[in-house]
């Protein structure tokens, strides 16, 4: 199997973000971060199809800043699905976002590795894992689950897994380079 690690999509040039592209990106940026430097080369690689990029940022808009579970749960998904998925790129890119969550570097790490010792991080590793493997979740992941979370809160954290495995797929499949590359 043959795999790209060049862009196959190149960020839209600023020259070319008119007031659609500045329109798609507004459920997550505000009007001064509507710009290529400030977006980043993910969001500026999918602005070339402004309407798909404003649903999505919506939905991603909800998971990040309107959802349920706490952002540290949020964040051990997140990371756990963009290792699964091995996106460099968003696994660099949450991890900022995870020390702000309030996980240290080290059970960052342990996250990546699947041997937390938080029992709630490791339910999340666990659903992660799980879902990556079967597309499902066993009777006794669920039962966990609602031992620990409410019905918004699991579904706020299905989503958030699945949003984040599609978007690891997308920016590998596209060759989404690092900032500054």
């Amino acid at each position: 199997m043959t795999m790209t690690f060049t862009p196959r999509l190149e960020p839209l040039p600023a020259d070319d973000w008119d007031d659609d592209v500045r329109d798609a990106v507004r459920p997550l940026l505000p009007v001064a971060r509507a710009n290529p430097r400030d977006a980043g080369n993910v969001v500026s690689t999918l602005v070339r199809n402004p309407g798909l990029t404003r649903a999505y940022l919506e939905f991603n808009a909800h998971l990040l800043l309107r959802s349920t579970v706490s952002s540290r749960v949020r964040e051990v998904a997140v990371l756990r699905a963009v290792h699964l998925r091995r996106s460099q790129y968003l696994w660099d890119h949450h991890v900022p976002i995870a020390e702000r969550a309030g996980l240290t570097p080290e059970e960052i790490e342990a996250v990546r590795g699947g041997e937390v010792t938080d029992p709630v991080d490791g339910l999340v590793v666990h659903l992660v894992d799980e879902i990556d493997d079967s597309s499902t979740l066993t009777d006794a992941t669920w039962s966990q689950l609602q031992q620990h979370f409410d019905e918004q809160q699991i579904l706020d954290l299905l989503f958030t897994v699945g949003c984040y495995q599609l978007l690891a797929v997308t920016v590998n499949v596209l060759g989404v380079q690092p900032e500054g590359h």
